[in-house]
């Protein structure tokens, strides 16, 4: 049997890791999932509801580059939406994320 062996990677050095700071990134926030098929995405129109299994008090996740980093629930803040965070993955989870 073959042992597979996991590759790791240098820590990045002050200068990347300066330069990965700076970088903006696309951050989302995941209210739910579900798939369709392609017949029902074609009969959605104006004023169709999707329902969900998830409940409303359920957590949100947040997520970069389509990785969860974390948990939260949603705020009001003024007129718009908010999460509130209440979990989130250590400063290496969050630059891993971004990075592949």
């Amino acid at each position: 049997m073959a042992v597979l062996h996991a590759t790791t990677q240098p820590a990045p050095s002050a200068k990347e890791l300066q330069r990965i700071l700076r970088l903006q990134v696309p951050v989302i926030v995941k209210l739910a999932q579900r798939k369709l098929t392609l017949a029902e995405v074609m009969r959605l129109g104006v004023g169709a509801i999707i329902e969900f299994s998830k409940n409303n008090d359920e957590p949100l996740e947040l997520m970069i580059n389509n990785k969860t980093i974390g948990v939260g629930e949603t705020v009001k803040v003024g007129e718009n939406f908010g999460l509130r965070i209440v979990q989130i993955g250590d400063v290496k989870q969050v630059i891993g994320a971004m990075t592949r």
